[in-house]
Formats: structure tokens, C-alpha cells, sequence
């Protein structure tokens, strides 16, 4: 019989509404500061975690996106002449600090950059004019193609991989970047990114399995409301991928990377290390996060099978759950919400496919 290979169904079914959460502290060995919720609004949105995520230092092209993400309190309290004062802020600091933005990216982007720039003026006129007339859809529509433009740009902005992957991985695959997979479920079709700067070999095994086709036809052998859609269990006995040359089961160790560290923490949870509060770079943050699943045995024998998080993220907030810290999160659904919503245990994957990044996949060290 093959094992479960995500242990902590009573745990987190303990967070299912917000009278449990008080009690998770005893039930799930979570310490009683977690118990509450965390001032402020979580970020849930995947594009804004994956913009968070990309590894750039602290830039005026930041400062844009976090001060254009900041208008949600004031839009939905109908502030709109704050509202106003902001976007007009933000567009005279994309006009007087231009060339300073431009000179912030390496020559070889830069003319790029520049063209990104103007496309981020025309995007902050339409929100400015948005303001003007109050139209709140309006509004939050050139406000996402204002921070999709920002992303664009700050993408632009990465240099090289940020880190040496230890070399007790080197056999391991690696994605030294990100990727887009598409997901065709019989359902309908998922758009994931999977992010390689922050989980590489978590995201280079996934990707490696796409490429080689082990996906297609995979049930989702999991399905629970709330909870998860876990697939990645193949056919047969083995509980994960068998390498054709070593005829021996691949290992991917636990892989989450901490802000501040140099490099993923491998092969311990942060119940291990103390770090209860904390939350990872790429965090269970959001319906339809991507995630490594391993057994309860073991922190380093996940090998294929992943899972879709299906959650309340009030309930649920990053780094006071019970999942962060625990299993690795490498990417996100980023479009088919709508979809995802209609999977259950009678469905699966029909094919998955790498529509960009395929050149970031290394096969091993």
C-alpha cells in the first residue's frame, strides 16, 4: 500500500474556521502567538507573491509597486481623493526619477527598460483617470496592468542565480530561474509558475517530470475540499520516479527559503529550527499554491507527487499556518481559478507542458 504523503490533514482541518484556530495551538503543536491573526492584509494575490519573490535588491521601482499594491485599503473605503493624491505621487516619481530607473538596469536591458517605462506611464495616465472618475473597475484594472508592467520590468532586474546549490544535490536537476507550465486537466487547462530562483531543485524535478511526459495521464489520487488536489503518484508500486539509469528512486530534499538567508534551508522544517512565526519567500499564501509533497517518515523522500492548496487565506495566513515551514512551496496557479474550483478525485492531468523557461532547466549540477 502506498503512504500518505501529506500527513497533516488533522492539523490543518483543526484551522477550518476561525473559533478552531484558537485551539491549533494544543491540537497541532502550533505556539499559542500563532493562535491570532497577523495586522494588516496578507498578500494572496500569486502575481504580487511572485513579484515579492524575484531576487532584486530594494529598488524605486519597488517602492512603485508596493505603494500602487498599498491602494487597497483607501479603493475599498472609497477614499478616492486619496486615492487620487496617491496615483498622482506615484506618477510624478516615474516621470522625475526616469533616468535614474533606467540607469538601475544593466546596459544590456536597458533599452528594453525604457520600453517597458513608457508603457508604465501610459498605465499610470489610465489610473489616474480612473481616479478622476471614480470607476472602481476601472481602477483595478489599469492598477494590474500597471503592476504587471512593474513585474515585467523588475524581472529585467535579476542578475545571476543567486546562490550555489550545495554540492550533496549535484546529481539533483535544477531550474535556474522560473517556468511556465500548462497544466490540461479534463477538466480545463491551469497556468502555473513555478519558481526556480527560490525552490531550484524542488522546481527542477517538476519541470524534468513535465519535459519527460510523467505527468500526462496521472490522476489526482487526493482530492479533499479545503484541503488539497495532490497528484504525481505513478503507476505501478514505486510511490515516486524511478531513474532509468540508477533504477533507484529519486530524492528531493525539503527545500524553503527563508528573506535574509543566502540559500534554501535544507532538510529541516521551521519547527526544527524554532522559527514559528516566520514565512518563507514563497509562502502557502494563496488558492492554488504548488506544493512538494513528502512523506510523514521523512523530510527528503519527495520525489514526484505535488499538490494544489485549496484554502482560506484569512483563516490560514502565511507563516501562522501549518503548512509553511513543513513542505516547500515552488510556484503558484496564476491563471484557470475557475478551473481549479471544479477538480475532484474523479479528474487528472491529460498532459502538462512548458510553455517558457525550458532553457533555465539544468539536468544536474
Amino acid at each position: 500500500m502506498k503512504r500518505n504523503r501529506l500527513g497533516l490533514k488533522q492539523c490543518w482541518l483543526a484551522l477550518g474556521s476561525a473559533l478552531l484556530v484558537a485551539l491549533a495551538a494544543n491540537l497541532c503543536l502550533v505556539p499559542p502567538a500563532a493562535a491570532g491573526l497577523p495586522p494588516g492584509n496578507a498578500v494572496s494575490d500569486p502575481a504580487a507573491l511572485l513579484r515579492d519573490a524575484l531576487p532584486i535588491p530594494a529598488s524605486d521601482l519597488k517602492d512603485l509597486q508596493h505603494r500602487l499594491e498599498a491602494t487597497s485599503d483607501d479603493l475599498r473605503a472609497k477614499r478616492w481623493s486619496a486615492l487620487n493624491n496617491s496615483v498622482r505621487r506615484g506618477q510624478s516619481m516615474l516621470s522625475g526619477r526616469r533616468a535614474k530607473l533606467i540607469s538601475s538596469f544593466p546596459a544590456a536591458e536597458q533599452a528594453k527598460a525604457a520600453t517597458l517605462l513608457d508603457q508604465l506611464e501610459l498605465d499610470w495616465r489610465q489610473l489616474a483617470e480612473t481616479t478622476e472618475a471614480r470607476d472602481r473597475d476601472a481602477f483595478l484594472a489599469s492598477r494590474r496592468a500597471a503592476l504587471s508592467t512593474i513585474g515585467s520590468a523588475e524581472a529585467l532586474l535579476v542578475g545571476p542565480f543567486p546562490f550555489e546549490i550545495p554540492e550533496t544535490f549535484a546529481d539533483l536537476p535544477r531550474l535556474l530561474g522560473r517556468a511556465t507550465i500548462e497544466l490540461t486537466t479534463t477538466k480545463g487547462t491551469l497556468t502555473t509558475v513555478v519558481d526556480g530562483y527560490n525552490a531550484p531543485l524542488t522546481a527542477g524535478a517538476f519541470v524534468d517530470l513535465v519535459q519527460r511526459g510523467f505527468y500526462d495521464g496521472l490522476p489526482f489520487g487526493r482530492a479533499e475540499d479545503f484541503y488539497v488536489l495532490q497528484t504525481g503518484d505513478p503507476v505501478g508500486p514505486a510511490d515516486g520516479y524511478i531513474d532509468p539509469t540508477s533504477q533507484q528512486q529519486r530524492r528531493v530534499p525539503l527545500e524553503i527559503r527563508v528573506a535574509g538567508e543566502d540559500q534554501p534551508l535544507y532538510n529541516q522544517t521551521f519547527e526544527d529550527l524554532g522559527l514559528f512565526k516566520t514565512t518563507p519567500v514563497l509562502p502557502f499564501a494563496t488558492k492554488g499554491t504548488m506544493g512538494w509533497a513528502h512523506s510523514d517518515e521523512a523530510l527528503d523522500d519527495g520525489s514526484s507527487q505535488f499538490f494544489l492548496f485549496l484554502f482560506t487565506a484569512e483563516l490560514t495566513p502565511a507563516g501562522l499556518n501549518l503548512i509553511d515551514g513543513r513542505y516547500a512551496a515552488f510556484g503558484y496557479v496564476v491563471d484557470g481559478f475557475e478551473v481549479l474550483e471544479e477538480l475532484t478525485g474523479s479528474d487528472g492531468i491529460v498532459k502538462a507542458t512548458v510553455l517558457e523557461g525550458a532553457e533555465n532547466l539544468r539536468p544536474h549540477g
